[in-house]
């Protein structure tokens, strides 16, 4: 059984392009999980993150602290650089361009710890830095964001604090302290878990796909070439500064596929609570979730078999 959780939780990319291509088709269909639904839904896999979390994983990575130190840094450098410097050379529209920089702007996503995974990457590494990544990004995204984006929209960098505290810290915090006092729950929520969160996170990005069809059929082009070379810069340049930094390859990965793959659920809640009358701002995150997913799971496949 837990094979087959596993199993389905790894056709991510699958499930996001069949759901956002339903949307695209019958958007009636996705567009009522909005609002507080988007908000639960990120806060239940933020709490099933926190339920698996171990203090093993910690204690490995604490033996190679330099692995996590250059993980984090690339991963609030590279990306904010790069998605304020494509909306630039883009010229993209204000809605999209502070929708990408926010994007780039947020933590590592738990789907990186999947891909990881079947990259057969360091795991650890890549559970302690989107830990890491997610605890520090309730200061960090919303300020980052408030510096690179608000020459196109106003942000309401506090504001976006208090929200990602109730979805994101909140729910780990309460899942790590599950952990401990009912260890018992770590098991199932590590079977189960990766799989709800997929259906949670295609759920959101098909929800936004739906209500801002027209949009996205219009911009289409130029939306998935802005988030395609976000992502691809991304993976580029968290493996090279692994490299540099002489990270072996376990690790090098693990820090390519964090940097490259966002929390574009968080992304989206975000967009969606404080640019309320900018819709637009939450089509890339969405499109990011698809986008990072195909890359990572091509790389992820093509590192695993070159180590066959």
């Amino acid at each position: 059984m837990a094979i087959r959780f596993l199993a389905a939780a790894n056709w991510f990319p699958a499930w996001l392009i069949i759901f956002c291509c339903a949307a695209l088709l019958r958007p009636d269909a996705f567009t009522w999980f909005s609002g507080p639904w988007i908000v639960w839904a990120l806060a239940f896999i933020m709490l099933g993150m926190g339920v698996t979390l171990d203090a093993g994983a910690f204690k490995a990575v604490a033996r190679t602290p330099g692995a996590l130190v250059v993980g984090f840094l690339a991963q609030f450098s590279i990306m904010p650089a790069a998605g304020w410097a494509i909306a630039s050379l883009l010229s993209l529209p204000p809605d999209l361009a502070v929708g990408l920089i926010l994007v780039a702007c947020c933590p590592g996503g738990t789907a990186s710890n999947v891909v990881a995974f079947i990259a057969r990457a360091n795991v650890a590494l890549s559970v302690v830095m989107t830990f890491c990544s997610t605890v520090t990004a309730v200061v960090v995204t919303p300020l980052l964001t408030h510096w690179l984006a608000g020459a196109w929209l106003p942000v309401d960098g506090w504001g976006m604090v208090f929200t990602a505290m109730q979805v994101v810290v909140a729910p780990v915090v309460i899942g790590v302290f599950l952990h401990h006092r009912l260890p018992q729950l770590a098991g199932p929520a590590g079977m189960v878990g990766p799989l709800v969160s997929v259906v949670l996170i295609s759920m959101i990005c098909a929800s936004i796909i739906g209500r801002n069809r027209e949009e996205i059929l219009d911009n289409g082009l130029l939306l998935f070439a802005a988030v395609g070379l976000l992502h691809g810069v991304g993976f580029i340049l968290g493996w090279l500064a692994a490299r540099i930094c002489r990270l072996g390859r376990p690790e090098a990965e693990a820090v390519s596929i964090e940097v490259g793959m966002q929390n574009s659920g968080l992304a989206a809640v975000l967009a969606r609570t404080h640019f309320a009358a900018n819709p637009l701002t939450a089509v890339p995150a969405a499109l990011s979730s698809v986008v990072h997913s195909l890359i990572g799971s091509a790389l992820a496949v093509y590192w695993r078999r070159n180590k066959q």
